[in-house]
């Protein structure tokens, strides 16, 4: 039986939306595409975002401020800025001269070339910009000087205030060892350690045995995920202990180490601080930050679904007691491992705005860098304890440019040529750095946005990440919203059981993309069926085109093999009425052929259930790249007689280079560990590549001799790149 079409036509709001629904078979089948009159900036960084920050509006404040930052952080800090009718100065170094936080700011001040050491880690250079500017203080944001104290030292020698914490604070709670001593006479609870610096790869193995492994070995002065590692035996000690410090050293400037405890299995739950200059001192709520890839957050959420308001109350009046202990005077988070009976234990202080302030700010309605600014200009703080609410629930998404199918994300670099993202949404906030047309760098931290959501409850947060991910629209560079998206309706996220080890258990091979059910499957078979047999179409319509048959000589009857993930779907479809009727493995759908296919985003509605996608390649010859449910599925749509002699094509072995050493992502040669005629034994380390400040030990993967080294210390190199060849033993061969 035909089923009953009917369609209906809308257009607002540069949405195009076309409906069908078909009566007999229960199936509603619809496209929209988004046009690009979207903006791609957030609009919800408003005053209404707000709705419980608290200022007196005739209280002074600073006339202009310099963010000692870039990307998206220093975006966020310039929006408060601009709200509050305050100038910005914005730095940059040679290769963000057009970035979005160059452009956003008042001003604009060149420190230096593209490495970090050279200008936004140019404490001199910086200092002199704001003299030259005028600025009355400066913002540090996270990550380059936020937690140094020799810079906060020096602006308050030239009368400049740093929006953040005293240097005797930052001194206190940044440098590890410290920070442990004092907690514990604060009352902090504490996790089992050595108590001081550790010298060297010999003591970090002794000091290993005497705690009991699993150890971690972590910078003094670490954060972000830099400088940690974790140690199951003496070899690996050693190996944490060396390449944990010199990534210290590169990241922080100080490679100072220290080694305590693992706890295995734990929850990491930091609570948010506040504090002013009059001894106020505010908890606001924790975030649970346990999802994680290399000790580095990926996603977050508040409130968390463990903690009860009972442990909510100790963990805010211990987190309280440490800020109060070292004179603290603006926003910061107190760190937390937290075991499975509800015991927790302190991690660290970050003396500094988190990455992951936007979801505290979603559900307790207080502008966070709005307060740094009010803390240091010496205001009070107008809220009490009893103000801070937990109002709704709010995710934080890390959007990296980075492949999620290697070792959960290696990073990516390039231009992002088509960029859209989701905030056209309701409850979608988007931070970013960043536009269409930008540049993904070697030198720089590889996110492209923290992409946030709020809801009423927990679901309604995680139903709204959802539609956002697979509304979000990035090319040009290898992005995570695949891994992203998995873990947003992966049954334990769901349900909230997670603990920091979530990745691993959950994808123990690593992660492979999302894998379709049988109905998926077929839905993804059917939608790339009609945009083959349209490109069918259309290639027959073509002025002067005489090499092709007329479109009308094409058949109305269509019976053609889809393969999917190595996976052939049989499928028959129909055209004519104006429509095209798919029909695979007894499911049939029907859909208007007079879509325009070539839109960046595409929705459709099977069975009244909406489901977005995007068309990201044609390659030829009936093969597209389509990402559906966040991961990019290669299809190929085949007639008859290609799917047959499909049989008959002999299967490509891939290639076993085990005496090739490449580049497992872009970055930068860090060390050489070998020579020319080196023997050297499998697993033996050859070079150390740094990539978004981030060091990775790269082995050789055979047994041998060193034939040729293709690039020395120092060199930039891309993915994929052959840094060092080998000369397998005859014996092994």
């Amino acid at each position: 039986m035909a089923a009953s079409i009917s369609f209906r036509l809308s257009k607002s709001k540069g949405l195009l939306s076309i409906a069908a629904s078909s009566r007999t078979f229960g199936c509603q089948f619809s496209w929209r595409h988004f046009n690009r009159t979207f903006s791609t900036r957030t609009t919800l960084q408003s005053q209404d975002l707000y709705w419980n920050d608290r200022s007196d509006p005739n209280e002074k404040t600073f006339d202009k401020i310099l963010i000692a930052n870039r990307g998206e952080i220093a975006c966020r800090v310039i929006k408060t800025c601009k709200r509050l009718g305050i100038k910005t100065v914005a730095i940059h170094s040679d290769v963000d001269s057009r970035s979005v936080h160059t452009l956003m700011a008042d001003e604009a001040v060149n420190v230096g070339p593209a490495p970090t050491n050279q200008s936004y880690l140019n404490m001199d250079v910086i200092l002199q910009a704001i003299k030259e500017t005028g600025a009355q203080a400066v913002h540090p944001g996270y990550g380059f000087l936020s937690e140094n104290t020799v810079f906060a030292a020096k602006l308050a020698d030239i009368g400049v205030e740093f929006i953040g914490p005293s240097s005797g604070s930052i001194h206190a709670m940044g440098d590890k060892i410290e920070s442990k001593r004092i907690a514990t006479k604060a009352g902090v609870n504490m996790i089992p350690g050595h108590d001081g610096e550790v010298d060297d790869a010999d003591a970090c193995v002794k000091y290993a045995n005497e705690i009991g492994y699993p150890v971690m070995v972590k910078a003094s002065a670490g954060g972000g995920g830099k400088g940690m590692r974790i140690a199951w035996n003496d070899q690996e000690a050693r190996d944490a202990f060396r390449l944990s410090k010199q990534e210290a050293a590169s990241s922080f400037g100080d490679d100072r180490m220290l080694i305590e405890k693992f706890i295995d299995n734990p929850r990491h739950i930091e609570v948010q601080v506040l504090c002013d200059k009059h001894g106020n001192a505010l908890w606001l709520n924790e975030r649970e930050c346990s999802i994680q890839r290399r000790n580095q957050k990926v996603i977050e959420e508040a409130p968390s679904t463990f903690i009860d308001p009972d442990m909510r109350r100790a963990m805010g009046e211990q987190a309280t007691q440490l800020a109060t202990a070292v004179g603290y005077t603006s926003a910061g988070t107190v760190e937390f491992l937290v075991d499975s009976k509800k015991n927790f234990y302190f991690l660290e202080m970050n003396t500094r705005l988190q990455v992951e302030h936007p979801i505290t700010e979603c559900i307790t309605g207080i502008d966070l860098v709005h307060q740094m600014i009010r803390s240091a200009k010496g205001h009070k703080l107008l809220h009490q304890q009893s103000d801070i609410p937990i109002d709704g629930w709010a995710f934080e998404c890390r959007v990296y440019a980075e492949d999620p199918y290697k070792n959960f994300g290696m990073p990516s670099i390039g231009r992002l040529t088509k960029y859209i993202e989701p905030t056209h949404i309701d409850k979608v906030r988007c931070d970013s750095g960043i536009k269409e047309g930008s540049e993904i760098s070697v030198y720089y931290d590889a996110m492209i946005c923290k992409l946030v959501t709020y809801g009423k409850t927990r679901q309604e947060a995680l139903d709204v990440m959802v539609n956002a991910l697979d509304s979000y629209v990035i090319k040009g560079v290898t992005h995570n919203v695949p891994l992203l998206r998995d873990i947003c309706t992966e049954e334990s996220f769901v349900a909230g059981d997670i603990t920091t080890d979530y990745l691993p258990n959950i994808y123990p091979d690593g992660f492979t993309g999302k894998q379709l059910s049988a109905s998926e499957n077929n839905n993804l078979a059917a939608i790339a069926t009609i945009i083959y047999i349209r490109d069918q179409i259309l290639s027959r319509n073509f002025l002067n085109q005489t090499r092709m048959p007329a479109s009308s000589d094409l058949p109305t009857v269509w019976s053609l093999s889809v393969q999917i993930d190595g996976r052939s779907v049989p499928v028959s479809a129909s055209c004519g009425g104006g429509y095209v009727t798919v029909e695979c493995n007894g499911q049939k759908m029907s859909i208007l052929d007079s879509l325009d296919f070539s839109a960046p985003l595409l929705e459709v509605f099977i069975d009244g259930q909406p489901t977005l996608l995007q068309l990201t390649q044609r390659l030829g010859a009936g093969k597209y790249r389509l990402r559906y449910l966040g991961t990019v599925f290669p299809v190929t749509v085949m007639d008859e007689f290609a799917s047959e002699m499909m049989k008959y094509m002999p299967e490509r072995v891939p290639e076993d280079l085990p005496t090739m050493v490449t580049a497992p992502m872009p970055g930068v040669i860090k060390s050489i560990a070998v020579e020319v005629g080196q023997q050297i034994g499998e697993g033996q380390e050859v070079c150390v590549l740094e990539a978004m400040k981030m060091q990775n030990s790269l082995v050789a993967g055979v047994t041998g001799k060193v034939k040729k080294i293709f690039f020395q210390q120092g060199a930039t190199v891309d993915e994929g790149d052959l840094i060092i060849e080998l000369e397998e033993e005859e014996a092994k061969k």
